[in-house]
């Protein structure tokens, strides 16, 4: 009876010392992939400039309950403190670009040879506040180009996992899996001395049917010939100048625009 009981103690022994040391695991890596996370955010933070290729899809949910993709390319240069431009092609085969120089805001339509301009002193940082906080408008990623993303996500995350060493990419990435109040995203960032973001694919969970909003990265390049700009902003011949509308609210929150299908 003694030796069964003994057999039974060192089995539970065994059992609770293998559910502590795989707790601490859990906690490890979860410590591992904050560190890995912001390491991220403080290298795009502390760039003085960069430029990158960024080929996007959204869903868009339909009034017929079915969700269509769209597309965008971005070619996005940043030069701190105060210049940004990015040049947007949709999938429907509309350009726009949107270029800040710390003085104005331009943003041109080049199908319609339309654009619309308002002023804005500040860095790259207040531009984009301004865009999205006042003007509402749409700027995927946004957050990415500013200098308080390292804090941003401090306040942010609620919850990360690692996920794995991703081999599949043109570099080995570190996959995370994050979840905060919003949204949930997978990140996957590159190892090495450049810890820059590869993918990212954000689920809006407060939205029906959980629209995606996905995101390739390339082309990264911190060096000063990258940025070509440029970052002023001469009318094309025939353009015309028109307001700079203010969305509402509602609009501007929706991640994934409804529209019949193009």
């Amino acid at each position: 009876m003694k030796r069964v009981t003994i057999i039974v103690f060192a089995v539970l022994t065994v059992f609770l010392l293998s559910t502590v040391q795989e707790s601490k695991s859990a906690e490890t890596d979860d410590q591992q992939a904050m560190d890995i996370l912001q390491n991220m955010a403080r290298t795009l933070a502390g760039a003085e400039q960069f430029s990158v290729t960024v080929r996007s899809s959204y869903d868009a949910p339909q009034e017929n309950g079915q969700i269509v993709e769209f597309g965008a390319l971005r070619q996005i240069q940043v030069k701190r403190p105060d210049d940004l431009r990015i040049d947007v092609l949709e999938s429907d085969g509309d350009q726009r670009i949107l270029i800040f120089n710390g003085k104005e805001i331009i943003i041109q339509n080049v199908i319609e040879n339309v654009y619309a301009r308002a002023e804005k002193l500040g860095t790259v940082d207040d531009a984009i506040k301004y865009l999205v906080g006042i003007l509402k408008t749409p700027l995927p990623l946004g957050r990415m180009l500013q200098t308080t993303i390292p804090a941003e996500l401090e306040q942010m995350v609620a919850e990360i996992d690692y996920v794995e060493l991703n081999m599949l990419t043109d570099v080995p990435t570190d996959h995370l899996a994050v979840r905060t109040r919003d949204v949930d995203f997978q990140i996957w960032i590159a190892q090495g001395k450049e810890p820059l973001p590869r993918r990212i694919v954000i689920t809006y969970k407060n939205f029906k049917g959980d629209p995606q909003f996905r995101a390739d990265f390339s082309d990264w390049n911190l060096s000063a010939k990258a940025v070509k700009g440029p970052f002023t902003f001469t009318p094309p011949k025939n353009a015309e100048q028109i307001p700079l509308l203010i969305r509402s609210r509602s609009e501007a929150s929706i991640p994934a625009q409804e529209g019949g299908a193009k």
